[in-house]
């Protein structure tokens, strides 16, 4: 029997490879001699470094930036085993977890630290950057980032604009004269799971913006900035960003990343399917298992387990997800390519002791689900 497992981490429990490990352990208490194929999954947030470093083989390496406050934090980015390919997480440098809940402001927060990643990647001479999007705390749609790189935003006095998306409305002037030359030798992906426009009622700041410390006027505030930029750039650039899908995604680090360094914005979950060889390897497989921390209604909007659902289904390989808790919508996966799906909590506990647990429990759930596939119930 061969078996392939793809998951995304459980959040603030287990990374991907810790997860694939988990259930590879139950499955082989039942079928020890199952040919098992591992392949950590992300969706470009939290986790794609590890998820494509350990699937395609590279190194990960640890390096200092400014963090969303303009404190120095510890980042990392990884270089694939063809050591040409850098993988970023803009999280890891500009992420809402480097904020402590009382100093949450998206007025303030800075993408300065994942420009920063970038230029150290771009020191290990790779000629292509993955940059995983997801679970930003900045609304400065990427100003910050480009100025790390050596972008210029003047206001009408002349000088250098501060940081944070509160002042995107200081913006008179656009340089990109003095961008690092070597970003015109590299390509670009920018993996992200949302097609939000850069503003308005479903723009950045209005859907994410509260999510990241943002009161009503502060919103609103954000909201007019990215609008505004919106109007320098396409002044400055010559270049439209509103309506690309995506460009709304990470306090509209989508629009800075296609309109200041030609990035392409594709969804995560099809850049992990690539570089993982995932189409070729699930091909002759005879069940999947997937899964992700919660899987709910907004389950099917690019994350992992709809990639995997929708990749197997090409197959017509039955796919089984696990899952930390079923939300609200769960059950539509079921008509998406799932055959089932089982959450895997299996005490009442404090959050703390869940997470402590998770491990086991997936070990458990995935060791239950083979013995179940062996009875053979006619």
């Amino acid at each position: 029997m061969k078996i392939m497992i793809a998951p995304d981490s459980f959040k603030e429990s287990l990374s991907t490879v810790e997860v694939v490990d988990s259930i590879a352990r139950g499955i082989k208490k039942v079928k020890p001699g199952a040919d098992i194929i591992k392949v950590p999954m992300a969706d470009g947030g939290e986790g794609t470094v590890q998820a494509l470093t350990a699937g395609a083989g590279g190194e990960i390496f640890q390096q200092k930036v400014t963090g969303p406050l303009g404190d120095e934090v510890e980042a990392f980015f990884g270089i694939l085993g063809e050591g040409r390919t850098a993988v970023i997480e803009m999280a890891a440098a500009s992420g809402l977890p480097l904020v402590p809940e009382e100093k949450r402001d998206p007025t303030r927060t800075t993408t300065l630290g994942t420009g920063e990643l970038i230029a150290a990647a771009l020191d290990k001479g790779v000629d292509k950057i993955i940059l995983g999007i997801g679970g930003s705390a900045t609304n400065d749609a990427g100003v910050g980032l480009a100025q790390a790189l050596g972008a210029e935003f003047k206001n009408t006095e002349g000088r250098e604009v501060g940081p944070g998306g509160g002042k995107l409305s200081e913006i008179a002037s656009i340089d990109l004269s003095g961008l690092d030359s070597r970003l015109q030798e590299v390509d670009i992906e920018a993996a992200c799971d949302v097609d939000n426009p850069l503003y308005g009622p479903e723009g950045a700041a209005y859907v994410y913006a509260p999510q990241k410390g943002a009161d009503e006027e502060m919103t609103a505030l954000l909201d007019e900035n990215l609008r505004h930029l919106s109007e320098i750039i396409k002044k400055e650039l010559g270049r439209d960003i509103q309506q690309i899908p995506g460009s709304g995604a990470a306090g509209g680090l989508g629009a800075g990343l296609v309109a200041f360094l030609g990035a392409e914005l594709r969804p995560g979950v099809e850049i992990v399917l690539e570089v993982n060889d995932v189409y070729d390897k699930i091909k002759d497989v005879d069940l999947v298992f997937t899964g992700e921390g919660k899987i709910d209604d907004q389950t099917l909007q690019g994350k992992t387990v709809s990639g995997i659902a929708q990749t197997a289904g090409a197959h017509n390989i039955p796919v089984i997800a696990l899952c930390g808790a079923a939300g609200r919508g769960a059950d539509s996966i079921l008509s998406a390519g799932i055959t089932a799906f089982f959450p895997i909590i299996q005490d009442i506990l404090p959050r703390r002791e869940i997470y402590e647990n998770t491990s086991l429990w997936l070990e458990r759930t995935a060791r239950q689900i083979m013995r179940v596939l062996e009875l053979n119930i006619s």
